[in-house]
């Protein structure tokens, strides 16, 4: 086989050997995914981006007889594009990106279809939990920067803190832990103070110490509080904010706490298969009503990350926000199993049995 650069007429060919050819070398042509329809080749390769579509990718990954390869784009599809859509996520992975593909229909939807589809989409809980968390960091800001301030750091480390892309993440940090019943008043300055902030980015290493420090609830015992989590999943924004967005986060609150329900009861109406894997429900109402809070925390669990799998809580995720509520999902999830073995293991009683013959 002779090669030889496009753009040269003349020269610069290179001879790659018959043997070498043989094992290294595919005789390859592209096509787009509508025009491979019908196509059988010994081997295929595509690429996916995030904007791709399931139908496509489908056809794109059933061409080859012998092997199919997926080429996955996680950056910026071009150099024209600087900088990162608010929409687009900047932890993106392989994984993450093929399930976006794959719940990205390209067919046309239907009026009473696309009614459907944006209820769901806009009612879900992972819009009203990216709702409740937009709200909460701006109702909350003022204070989260007055107590930096209190905890000893400079106006201008404040500054930084405040405009560091990492604030998001430090603020939604700080509710998690007050929602753990942590005292920030004392915690904050005593993490702050106890190494000296040496670090570019201040919010970063801030939101290091706190997450360490508070990834359990405080107290111990008897003593431990049960977390304020709104649907056993999300913290709840406490302290002195503005009337109307405590009304707005109170509204977000409701309706994810009834979206978590409609959930659960629209899986046990369908018999959806992730609903057996907690079991059945105890009969008496106690243990009932036990186990349908847990089973409402793994249902909005699967609502918020667009689980559609029949296990519970779906694959692995490399978001450390979805570890922290993997994690409560699953503690859920085992509190439920453990409420129904206990109905199922629960003695059956027996009725006296009753002699007959001769008595006094």
């Amino acid at each position: 086989m002779t090669i030889r650069p496009a753009w040269r007429r003349y020269g610069g060919a290179i001879t790659l050997p018959s043997a070498y050819v043989s094992v290294f070398v595919d005789l390859g042509y592209a096509v787009t995914a509508h025009r491979a329809q019908g196509i059988t080749t010994d081997t295929a390769h595509t690429v996916a981006t995030s904007r791709s579509a399931r139908e496509n990718f489908y056809v794109s990954m059933t061409r080859g007889r012998h092997a199919n390869h997926a080429y996955v784009a996680i950056d910026q599809p071009d150099e024209v594009h600087e900088h990162a859509h608010p929409s687009e996520n900047p932890d993106a992975t392989a994984r993450s990106v093929l399930y976006g593909v794959l719940k990205h229909v390209g067919a046309e939807l239907s009026a009473h279809e696309t009614i459907t589809a944006e209820h769901e989409r806009w009612g879900s809980i992972a819009q009203l939990a990216a709702e409740d968390e937009t709200i909460a960091q701006a109702a909350q800001h003022d204070r989260w920067a007055t107590l930096l301030h209190r905890s000893g750091l400079s106006t201008e480390q404040v500054d930084d803190i405040l405009d560091s892309d990492a604030y998001g993440a430090l603020s939604a940090e700080l509710r998690r832990a007050e929602a753990n019943h942590h005292d920030l008043d004392t915690l904050l300055p005593r993490l702050i103070q106890a190494r000296a902030l040496d670090d570019d980015d201040l919010a970063s290493v801030i939101h290091h110490r706190v997450e360490r420090a508070t990834s359990r609830p405080a107290g111990s015992g008897r003593t431990r509080k049960p977390a304020r989590l709104i649907a056993g999943l999300i913290p709840e924004a406490g302290g002195l904010m503005l009337a109307d967005m405590r009304q707005a986060l109170d509204e977000r609150r409701d309706l994810i706490q009834d979206r978590a329900e409609v959930c659960l009861d629209t899986a046990l109406a369908d018999a959806e298969p992730w609903i057996a894997t907690l079991g059945t429900a105890p009969t008496t109402a106690r243990e009932a009503a036990l186990w349908r809070q847990h089973a409402i925390v793994v249902a909005a669990y699967r609502d918020r990350y667009r689980i559609t799998t029949t296990s519970p809580l779906g694959a692995e995720s490399d978001s450390a926000a979805q570890r922290i509520d993997v994690a409560r999902a699953r503690s859920a999830l085992d509190r439920a199993r453990e409420l129904a073995r206990r109905k199922d293991s629960a003695p059956t009683p027996q009725r006296p049995t009753r002699t007959t013959g001769r008595t006094l």
